[in-house]
C-alpha cells in the first residue's frame, strides 16, 4: 500500500498484465525509451508505481494511447480481461 492507503503495482508488471509489453524486459525498453508517461511526467525507472485512477500515456504501434487504470490485476490477463482493467481516453 502506498502511504495514501491506495494499493499500487509496479509500472513494469501492469504494462505486463495489461499486455502493452510482452515481457518485464521489453516493459523495461518502452520506459528507457521515453515513450511512456505516468500524469504526464515521464516515467524515469521501473519500478514507480501505479495506483487505481492514474492516466497512462504509452505508444502502441504508431499511436499514441492515454488510459485511466481502473483496476490493478494480480497476473497477466487474456486480452478481453486486460481491456476491462482500464478505459481509453481522448488523447
Amino acid at each position: 500500500m502506498s502511504e495514501a492507503g491506495k494499493a499500487n503495482l509496479r509500472i513494469d508488471r501492469l504494462l505486463v498484465y495489461l499486455r502493452f509489453a510482452r515481457t518485464r524486459s521489453a516493459a523495461r525498453a518502452m520506459i528507457e525509451d521515453g515513450s511512456l508517461r505516468l500524469n504526464r511526467q515521464h516515467v524515469q525507472r521501473v519500478s514507480e508505481t501505479v495506483a487505481i485512477g492514474d492516466v497512462l500515456t504509452l505508444m502502441v504501434g504508431n499511436e499514441v494511447l492515454v488510459i485511466e487504470v481502473c483496476d490493478l490485476p494480480s497476473r497477466r490477463l487474456s486480452p478481453a480481461g486486460a481491456r476491462s482493467q482500464y478505459r481509453e481516453l481522448d488523447p
